[in-house]
């Protein structure tokens, strides 16, 4: 079976720029991605960042889908706990109503914000930071999604509209092994986030699929793993585009909200520090960089790895050219197309 890619699009929003070219940003990539035949797009979540302008997966995915023809549009993810299981499953049935077939549900547990702005989130609520309902919540929304909410639940005799011939596919998210024993518990696809979590996913994969218990909708199990990619030309220019995420990432492992994603200028300057350096190198292991035959010798070798058929992108360039070059050259490389 040929390994299929897809994109995780986390709208970054670069110093000098704003997050509406971000977001506009987005929706040309994605365009771009459709023609160039990768198989999903995913819209990630986060709150009040001032680097990552994508907030709100569910109403970018109605934007994305409506450009684009063929590849499946969804959230990576939607951060449940914050919400409604029934909302969520209004939300993305009326998404599937309006692009059958087209739409995922990928959702996670984790705030996608700072602690304050979790607070806010929860407007409020008690118990905001308890994850302990997210089983149930996962439960909820299956249920609401396929009509079939176990006896004496509150919620019997309540419809999430509008009802349809199909349902939205659902994904748990996770960097963990959590969500992963969640994933096999409920029989639902799982997607690790590499990018995040360079150490052990493929462990926790393995652990994914050996304690799956088939469902109705997923007989088998279904891993997907996403990971940092930055394709160029030569090795030698994807090392020097690189640096800009790099020195991101660092920032905001060791000094919370970086701000937005700095010019590759600002990020050779940084690594004059050998500290910096040695730091913004450590976070290259969440990910290849390279051109075209040594991203897809990375790829391939994450794929063996964690044993799957599918993996998810995630590219980060300062110069939006560039990232968009990036998705071109692996695309030919793989001979992906329509």
């Amino acid at each position: 079976m040929s390994l299929k890619l897809s994109v995780l699009d986390q709208s970054p929003i670069r110093k000098g720029g704003t997050p509406a070219q971000a977001i506009a940003e987005t929706l040309e990539l994605a365009q771009l991605c459709d023609r160039l035949g990768f198989h999903r797009y995913w819209l990630a979540e986060h709150h009040s960042s001032q680097a990552l302008a994508g907030s709100t997966p569910e109403v970018l995915i109605a934007r994305v889908a409506g450009l684009t023809q063929h590849m499946k549009i969804g959230s990576g993810g939607v951060m449940l706990p914050h919400y409604s299981s029934f909302k969520v499953a209004e939300n993305f049935r009326m998404l599937e109503t309006l692009f059958p077939g087209r739409i995922d549900v990928g959702i996670g547990r984790a705030p996608g914000s700072d602690q304050r702005t979790m607070r806010i989130l929860a407007d409020g609520k008690p118990n905001w930071s308890d994850v302990s309902n997210y089983p149930y919540q996962v439960r909820d929304l299956m249920a609401w999604l396929h009509d079939a909410l176990p006896d004496k639940h509150a919620g019997q005799g309540v419809t999430a509209q509008p009802v349809g011939a199909s349902s939205p596919d659902v994904w748990l998210l996770g960097s963990s092994d959590d969500s992963a024993a969640l994933a096999a518990h409920f029989g639902l696809p799982f997607c690790f986030a590499h990018f995040i979590n360079p150490d052990g996913g493929d462990g926790v994969t393995r652990a994914y699929r050996e304690h799956f218990k088939p469902s109705s909708l997923h007989p088998a199990p279904q891993p997907m793993m996403a990971m940092g990619v930055m394709c160029a030309e030569t090795d030698e220019e994807a090392d020097v585009l690189s640096k800009s995420r790099e020195l991101w990432a660092m920032r905001l492992r060791t000094q919370g909200e970086p701000g937005p994603f700095p010019s590759v200028e600002e990020a050779l300057e940084a690594e004059k520090d050998p500290q910096v350096k040695t730091f913004m190198r450590a976070m290259r292991r969440r990910g290849v960089t390279g051109s075209p035959a040594t991203v897809r010798a990375g790829i391939e070798d994450h794929a063996a790895r964690y044993q799957v058929d599918e993996i998810m992108l995630v590219t980060i360039a300062f110069d939006f050219e560039k990232r968009k070059r990036s998705y071109e050259l692996i695309a030919a490389e793989f001979g992906l197309g329509r």
